[in-house]
C-alpha cells in the first residue's frame, strides 16, 4: 500500500505477462477475428494446451451466466490480482462496447453475487483496457481504494437516487439507490450525456469529426440493500504535446507505468511492469551513492524528486514509485481536482434531474 492524498493505494508489479505498448492494444483491437482461439478471452480457452504464441489454459473452466437474457460466461482471472478475481465474458466474439444493456448486466450480476463487485473497461482505445476485442466485465471479492473515497458534494436525483462527487484522482460521480432499474437508466443516461459533452476550459472535445473521443468505465456494487454505481467520466483525445493520450499518464510517468490506466488501476490498484521488480533495488542503490546505470536513466527525475534524510532507501523508491503512479490517475482526471469539478458537476448533472445539495 502506499499513502496519497486520496488514501492508500495498493501497489503490485505484474511478473504474469509482459507490458504492453499503448499502440499494440489499439492494434488488436482493430484486427479481425481469425485463428483458434479467437481471442484470449473467448470460450475456446478453457482447457486449451496453449501454443508459442497463446498461452495455455488447461485449468480454466467457465461457468455459465444469464445478464439481460443473453448467454454470458464467468471464469476466474489466471493472473489472480487481487482475491477471487473473476472476469465475466460474452459468450460470442463481439467487440466492447457501453450501451444500455450494458448497466443491466452489471447490475444482474451484482444482484446475483452480492458479495462481489464488477466494472467495464471503458470501450475506446488509450483509456480501455487491455482487450478490446471482446465484451468483457472484471469482478471479484476485494475492496479497491476507490471503495474508500472521501466525498466532496452530494446531488439528489429521481427514484431515491443519490449522487457523490469523489475525491479521487479520476473524475467520478457515486450513484446509489434500491431500484437497479433505475439506478442503471441514469448511469445510461450520464453516459449518452457526456459522449456528447465538451469542457473546452478542460480540454474535453467530445468528438473530431466522426471520431468519439468520450466514454466512461462504469462499476457495480451492493451496499446492503441498495445498488452502487460509479460512473468513471473518460476522454481519450491526443494532442501533440501528449501523443498517447491527453488524459493518459503523460511522458514523465511512462518509466513507472505507459500501459493504459484501465478499470483496476481507476480502482486504485496498481498494476505495474514486471521490469520495476528489478528496477526498484537498482535504484535504491544509486539513490545511497551507487552510480546509476544507463538503463535506468529514465528514472532519474524521479529519483531527485526523492527528499534527503530517508531511512530506507528501497522504501524510498517503492513510495516515489506510488507518488509516480498517482500522478499518472491524475492526469486522466478530465475535469481536474475534484472539488474544482463540483461547478462542472452541476451544470452535466441538472438536465439529468440530479441537483446540488
Amino acid at each position: 500500500m502506499n499513502p496519497s492524498r486520496y488514501g492508500k493505494l495498493d501497489m503490485t508489479i505484474n511478473l504474469a505477462k509482459p507490458e504492453k505498448d499503448p499502440r499494440d492494444i489499439i492494434a488488436a483491437g482493430q484486427q479481425s477475428a481469425h485463428g483458434y482461439p479467437t481471442c484470449l478471452l473467448c470460450p475456446q480457452n478453457e482447457g486449451y494446451a496453449g501454443r508459442l504464441d497463446h498461452p495455455g489454459r488447461q485449468n480454466l473452466r467457465l461457468i455459465g451466466l444469464e445478464l439481460a437474457a443473453e448467454q454470458w460466461l464467468l471464469q476466474y482471472s489466471p493472473y489472480l490480482y487481487y482475491t477471487e478475481h473473476c472476469i465475466v465474458l460474452s459468450a460470442d466474439h463481439t467487440p466492447m462496447q457501453l450501451t444500455r444493456a450494458t448497466f443491466t448486466r452489471l447490475l444482474e450480476f451484482v444482484g446475483q453475487f452480492p458479495e462481489y463487485f464488477v466494472g467495464s473497461n471503458a470501450d475506446l482505445p488509450i483509456v480501455g483496457g487491455s482487450i478490446l476485442s471482446h465484451d468483457h466485465f472484471q469482478g471479484g471479492r476485494y475492496e479497491f481504494p476507490i471503495e474508500r473515497a472521501a466525498v466532496v458534494a452530494d446531488f439528489t436525483g429521481p427514484h431515491g437516487i443519490h449522487g457523490q462527487v469523489l475525491e479521487w484522482p479520476l473524475t467520478v460521480l457515486r450513484l446509489t439507490g434500491a431500484d437497479p432499474w433505475s439506478l442503471g437508466e441514469v448511469g445510461f443516461a450520464m453516459l449518452e450525456a457526456w459522449r456528447e459533452y465538451d469542457v473546452p476550459r478542460a480540454g474535453v472535445r467530445a468528438r473530431t469529426g466522426e471520431t468519439p473521443h468520450n466514454t466512461i468505465t462504469p462499476i457495480a456494487r451492493r451496499r446492503g440493500h441498495d445498488f452502487q454505481l460509479d460512473i468513471v467520466l473518460r476522454n481519450n483525445r491526443t494532442s501533440t504535446e501528449h501523443p498517447d493520450g491527453i488524459f493518459h499518464p503523460h511522458a514523465e510517468i511512462h518509466p513507472v507505468k505507459k500501459e493504459n490506466i484501465g478499470l483496476i488501476e481507476v480502482m486504485g490498484l496498481a498494476v505495474l511492469p514486471g521490469r520495476l521488480a528489478s528496477d526498484i533495488p537498482r535504484l535504491a542503490a544509486a539513490l545511497a551513492g551507487e552510480e546509476l546505470a544507463d538503463d535506468l536513466l529514465a528514472h532519474r527525475p524521479m529519483l531527485e524528486s526523492i527528499p534527503a534524510g530517508f531511512d530506507d532507501a528501497e522504501a524510498a523508491v517503492r513510495q516515489a514509485v506510488g507518488a509516480y503512479f498517482t500522478a499518472g490517475l491524475e492526469h486522466c482526471g478530465v475535469l481536474g481536482p475534484a472539488a474544482d469539478s463540483v461547478p462542472q458537476w452541476r451544470e452535466f448533472l441538472a438536465p439529468l434531474g440530479l441537483h446540488l445539495r
